[in-house]
């Protein structure tokens, strides 16, 4: 048997060498100077805009973006189609789409003041293709709340088959803890003078003996598994409500400092587990999945792995936050090309969990939640951490990472909608967040059954979707950084390349993904679906962005050949 030793050193090679080769190139590429003064030094208000060490706002930047996605991804894909395609996806994509995605979105914000990507395409390709593109950014943002919010309803529910490996309602009260714990910590940072390492020091450990009284103090709704799933769905969408409406300073800001802790625990388990764990790999390299929606492989592998290889909702955090702490302009490539890469050894590590398992192994069933945390479990042997508490920890990690993309992706669908509405102050904010909030609640009350007319969860139900729609973000952006690439001058195929194979894989995939539904429409027997018409919304909207974006392709080669000239 192969070890995942040897499956796990060759991406990591391969990603220092795509950091150090690429991506050093790719600055050149965009003309990065520190002599260019950054929005961040330029403006430094101390509260939005902060130069910020490149090895702090990495981490930073890092735990923002580095949610559930790549961890889920990869273990529904290498399930379906075996690790090994997976894997060569997460690599390259990482490499030579994700991480130009990421440094050119960075890259772009910084250079028009540190505005977010929306407001930079205002500028570069007009009005109407920004309206399209938020348009685009809040449908997103609504699947992305539907598919992780239920994911953590999942890792949270009882299921009493699993004996004492029911670690679910504990980890719900350890999740509420961990919460509790980044409110006080944040009320302590805004009304003493504590410092840091002292704030550290209490809080880290206590998240610890949150995971451990959890499992003591287990809290578990009554009911079936989806009357369960559905109470904690309504559940976190009230967090979700709460959390986009309080101040940074109260719990994303703090709650994202203390899931650093968490993260880069469970990454640095995985990295250590997979070096010395001396497992074996056991599951097939590949696998021919039954597809109903089409060819299987391509493009449905490139958009069920979507955060761990490529993902759109990256460019809204490094143009959102990230670019208005960038000390230098160099740093993009640290922060936004490194960070996507230390994203896709997540998505390895992801992968991994699943390449421990035998073919028929009864963790199969499971979810993608129970199998990172079990495999996650196995790397804390070689730490000698018994295999319960490991469980337990990697699933709260999974809770964690969700949170982080939840608190996020329900804010920025309220900024959104105030800016596309005009809705201003406190009474604004809570309709916003209500019309964000809508779509995810109704889709909790549906009921969607399989083939064979079992109850679907809504995670499973929408996550193609969500990763086409993802995606499809990113291939949007990318063809925006074109337009202003070669208005430019510059090598505007370093991102037209990507955009144009996102664009392939990504709308024909939702196409696959609407083509059942309209073949039932077609026999007069279909019935209001919301993937298949929240699918057709996506392709609409992109088609009538990339009209606009065509529309702009000539005037920009009038301007670059203006920019050459007067450059010599």
């Amino acid at each position: 048997m192969t070890s995942l030793l040897w499956t796990a050193l060759l991406p990591i090679a391969v990603f220092l060498a795509g950091f150090w080769l690429y991506g050093s190139w790719l600055s050149k590429a965009f003309g990065l100077d520190d002599a260019r003064g950054t929005p961040a030094c330029r403006t430094n208000d101390g509260q939005d805009f902060v130069p910020t060490r490149p090895a702090i706002l990495l981490g930073q930047h890092f735990a923002a973006i580095a949610a559930v996605g790549p961890i889920a991804g990869p273990i529904i894909a290498g399930g379906k189609y075996g690790w090994l395609p997976g894997l060569f996806w997460i690599v390259l994509g990482a490499i030579f789409i994700g991480g130009v995605h990421d440094f050119s979105a960075l890259a772009i914000s910084v250079r028009h003041g540190g505005k977010n990507i929306g407001a930079v395409l205002r500028e570069v390709l007009g009005k109407r293709a920004s309206l399209l593109f938020s348009g685009f950014i809040w449908l997103s943002l609504i699947y992305v709340i539907v598919v992780f919010a239920d994911l953590t309803a999942t890792a949270f529910v009882s299921r009493p088959e699993l004996g004492a490996e029911n670690f679910g309602p504990g980890v719900a009260t350890s999740s509420f803890l961990y919460l509790l714990l980044a409110v006080v910590l944040g009320l302590v940072w805004k009304r003493t003078q504590w410092p840091l390492w002292v704030t550290t020091a209490i809080f880290v450990p206590a998240i610890f003996f949150a995971i451990w009284i959890g499992q003591r103090l287990p809290v578990a709704f009554p009911g079936e598994i989806l009357a369960q799933q559905r109470a904690w769905d309504c559940l976190i969408l009230v967090y979700c409500f709460v959390a986009s409406l309080l101040p940074m300073w109260l719990l994303l800001q703090p709650r994202g400092y203390l899931g650093g802790f968490i993260l880069y625990s469970t990454f640095a388990a995985g990295v250590f587990g997979l070096l010395f764990g001396g497992q074996a790999v056991s599951f097939p390299s590949t696998l021919k999945p039954v597809s109903e929606a089409g060819p299987s492989l391509f493009p449905l592998l490139f958009t069920t792995i979507a955060c761990g290889a490529c993902s759109g909702f990256h460019g809204l955090v490094a143009s959102g936050t990230t670019s208005k702490q960038l000390a230098r302009e160099t740093d993009a490539r640290i922060v936004g090309y490194g960070g996507m890469l230390l994203e896709g050894l997540v998505a390895v590590i992801a992968m991994a969990t699943l390449m421990m398992l035998a073919p028929g192994s009864p963790d199969l069933k499971l979810g993608p939640d129970e199998i990172y945390a079990r495999g996650l479990a196995h790397f804390l042997g070689v730490f000698g951490v018994p295999f319960a508490s490991g469980v337990i920890f990697g699933k709260l990690a999974f809770a964690t990472f969700i949170y982080d993309t939840l608190d996020v992706a329900a804010r920025l669908g309220r900024y959104v909608m105030e800016d596309s509405f005009g809705l201003k102050g406190k009474k604004g904010s809570i309709i916003a967040t209500l019309l964000t909030l809508l779509v995810p609640l109704g889709a909790v009350f549906a009921t969607f059954h399989d083939g064979s007319g079992k109850p679907l969860p809504l995670w499973k139900l929408f996550w193609p979707a969500f990763g086409a729609s993802n995606q499809l973000l990113a291939a949007m952006t990318l063809t925006g950084v074109t337009i202003w690439l070669r208005r430019e001058g510059r090598r505007w195929w370093i991102t037209g390349i990507p955009a144009l194979f996102m664009l392939t894989v990504t709308l024909s995939s939702l196409v696959l993904i609407v083509k059942p539904w309209l073949s039932t429409l077609a026999t007069g027997q279909g019935k209001l679906d919301p993937i298949g018409t929240t699918g057709i919304l996506l392709i609409a909207v992109a088609l009538a962005y990339l009209w606009e974006v065509v529309s702009r392709a000539r005037w920009c080669i009038c301007c670059s050949q203006k920019s050459k000239v007067s450059r010599r």
